[in-house]
């Protein structure tokens, strides 16, 4: 019988080959379509996000619009997750705001230049490998606190307003659950903004449009080089807002990187993406622009609402951008932002991890795992920094792990004649090995101790401080002790340490 033949060996590569790809979506053009589409509808709405984060940088609106343009265009060629968009972002607007306040334009371009080439000196030393060390809990509660943020950031616009608006947002809502059901070949949202738009105009409708949020630009973006003295003081003045920027960026895209995977069921190329950020960076600071990162909220309109799975969606995007504001300004300022209003809160409710908040959930999952995704969500949602909450989140669960690893080590004794013998299980850390010099009897014990060490496994100088001072107490007493059991590891590990931790001559 002849032998099977073996599967060929797996391209690992393949495994972040992303179908429909680039070219797969301009031979089809039904694929072409929908991603040209789903970028149209990505840049309708990017165009008020980037001029409200511009006002909170502190600068010209101008500045966030080609921004986007800049960062979209650029992250399409150089990005590591085909669809995800990358623009103007409002956590990064927070974090440089003082530098434009204070010290000028030139400064703060200056201080998004360097936060590119920190972006891209991280991306090197394989920052994005981190990803792995954020549990499940965490990215809950990442995904749930931006769907929160993403409401919150709609309600300005439901406020004292007319109550036309009111109405607009129903019927968008409206238009958007329904208009999926009759077809998929036009983004709902790209309906539900062509469609209220009409209305308005039609019927003369007074409402707040996307011309009230600021004045959109007559021209093209030119080259620029900010103009700051290369000293080291000028390095003090932005260093600090450009690790900020740089690490804020990072870990946003890549959370955003690693929730657009889940929800296609692909492989992205993490550390791709990092250098990718960090090119466009600079190019978006070197033509005027503001700092960037992933943007959610339309990176889901793209993926989710319009169905976008290639390069193609995130270029368009860009592309609209420019065109939009430049060439049909005045169009795109009609826009009503009810429109806008009821894409945004479809995006929200369908963001949200719905599962992760129902009794059943919450009853079968251990109180550490829900506490880690509250205060991720808690913090996030309270500082409007998706940074932070992540940052408090992994910590968290770090303190958590270690508390509950702690208990799982335990130290058996038994006596035999003129031996005590104990036998440690488990593994000895500085959480779990700080109450180990407790539980040993030692004015009890005989005159010999013999430690079993063949169950347990040393990880640091905690453990082997705790064990050299188990050995000085049995000592002090007369006492002679013997560890027996280690691992080659363990071994080589304690013979390093042992005797030279006591900081004694």
């Amino acid at each position: 019988m002849a032998s099977p033949v073996p599967p060929p060996p797996v391209d690992a590569p393949s495994r972040y080959r992303i179908e429909p790809t680039v070219v797969q979506a301009l031979r089809s053009p039904r694929l072409l379509t929908r991603e040209v589409l789903a970028g149209l509808v990505v840049a309708i709405a990017l165009i008020p996000e980037a001029i409200a984060f511009s006002v909170v940088a502190g600068v010209d609106p101008r500045v966030g619009l080609f921004s986007s343009f800049v960062l979209a265009v650029v992250i399409a060629f150089t990005g590591g997750r085909p669809a995800m968009i990358t623009a103007a972002a409002g956590a990064v607007a927070l974090v440089i705001a003082p530098v434009a306040r204070e010290y000028g334009m030139d400064y703060f371009i200056a201080t998004v230049v360097l936060a590119g080439v920190i972006q891209i000196v991280l991306a090197v030393l394989g920052v994005a490998k981190l990803m792995r060390f954020i549990p499940r809990s965490v990215m809950v509660g990442f995904v749930n606190a931006l769907a929160i943020l993403i409401f919150v950031s709609q309600l300005p616009q439901l406020i004292d307003v007319p109550w036309a608006v009111y109405v607009l947002v129903v019927a968008g809502l409206g238009i958007l659950y329904l208009w999926p059901r009759i077809t998929r070949a036009v983004p709902a949202p790209l309906v539900a903004v062509v469609l209220l738009t009409a209305v308005v105009a039609v019927f003369g409708i007074a409402v707040p449009d996307v011309g009230d949020q600021g004045e959109l630009p007559r021209s093209l973006p030119e080259l620029l080089i900010p103009n700051v003295p290369l000293t080291w003081e000028t390095l003090q003045i932005i260093a600090p807002y450009a690790f900020a920027v740089a690490l804020v960026g990072l870990l946003e895209s890549l959370m955003t990187a690693k929730l657009v995977d889940d929800i296609t069921d692909t492989h992205s190329r993490k550390t791709r993406e990092a250098w990718g950020l960090g090119v466009a960076n600079l190019a978006s600071a070197f033509f005027g622009g503001t700092g960037g990162c992933a943007m959610i909220g339309q990176t889901m309109i793209g993926v989710k609402a319009s169905g976008a799975r290639t390069r193609i969606s995130t270029f368009m995007a860009g592309v609209f951008v420019l065109v939009l504001v430049v060439v049909l300004g005045d169009v795109v300022a009609i826009i009503p932002m009810a429109a806008l209003v009821a894409v945004m809160i479809v995006v929200s409710v369908s963001t949200f991890d719905w599962h992760s908040i129902r009794p059943s959930t919450l009853k079968r999952m251990p109180l550490s795992e829900t506490a880690v995704m509250l205060v991720t969500v808690g913090l996030t949602v309270w500082t409007h920094n998706l940074a932070i909450g992540v940052i408090a989140g992994v910590l968290s669960a770090m303190v958590l792990f270690a508390r509950r690893v702690a208990h799982f080590t335990t130290v058996t004794r038994t006596v035999d004649g003129d031996v005590a013998r104990y036998r440690v299980d488990g593994e000895l850390f500085f959480a779990s090995s700080n109450d180990l010099t407790t539980q040993f009897e030692y004015a009890a014990d005989p005159a010999r101790v013999v430690i079993d060490m063949s169950r347990s496994h040393v990880w640091d100088a905690s453990t082997v401080a705790a064990l050299d001072a188990i050995v000085t107490k049995y000592g002090q007493r007369g006492t002679a002790v013997e560890l027996e059991g280690m691992n080659a590891a363990t071994t080589a590990f304690h013979g390093r340490l042992s005797g030279e931790l006591s900081g004694g001559d």
